[in-house]
């Protein structure tokens, strides 16, 4: 794990998407996601005030940790689509992925790509020996992108209360 103290986001470049650090104009799609029940189904909802001090937490890991998490913004047209990181949680020592499409944006593949430039980034970039990602048995829709990814069920675990699974992939494993 990199300890290294990091004030700057890497931009990440895809065909369609670029991922920068959080900008303050997008709190307001970022609230409204975590806000909207069916978009949040698998995420844990958040009014305002709570999903402020996760937006704020999630930009402050890059200086905590160097790793964090990216706003997604489709090149094209500068349109926020969503967010993805690469990040540690407290204790773990073990990188992991995260990832949300905002609901405009669903099933245009926008989380594939994103996930596929931050796992890139982590095992190649980085260098990390392994990443996991944790996600619910009801989360059909990230399932899908752990699985494009390479990555394979490992364990279960419980998080705010709820059971995920963990998947994970090393470096050098090639996706299927």
């Amino acid at each position: 794990m990199n300890s290294e103290f990091i004030t700057s986001v890497p931009y990440l470049h895809t065909e369609r998407l670029m991922l920068r650090e959080y900008r303050r104009e997008d709190f307001d799609a970022f609230a409204a996601h975590l806000a909207d029940p069916v978009s949040a189904a698998h995420l844990v909802p958040a009014d305002r005030h709570a999903a402020w001090r996760i937006f704020c937490s999630q930009a402050g890991l890059w200086l905590i940790h160097g790793a964090g998490w990216w706003a997604v913004e489709e090149r094209e047209t500068g349109q926020l689509v969503g967010n993805v990181g690469a990040f540690f949680r407290e204790e773990s020592t073990v990188m992991e992925l995260g990832w949300n499409t905002y609901r405009a944006f669903w099933g245009q593949g926008f989380a594939n790509e994103a996930a596929a430039a931050a796992l890139n980034h982590a095992l190649e970039i980085r260098r990390e020996p392994k990443v996991r990602a944790v996600i619910a048995s009801a989360n059909e829709s990230s399932l899908r992108v752990a699985k494009r990814l390479g990555m394979t069920y490992e364990a279960e675990t419980e998080i705010y209360g709820k059971v995920v699974g963990i998947y994970t992939r090393e470096r050098g494993c090639s996706a299927v």
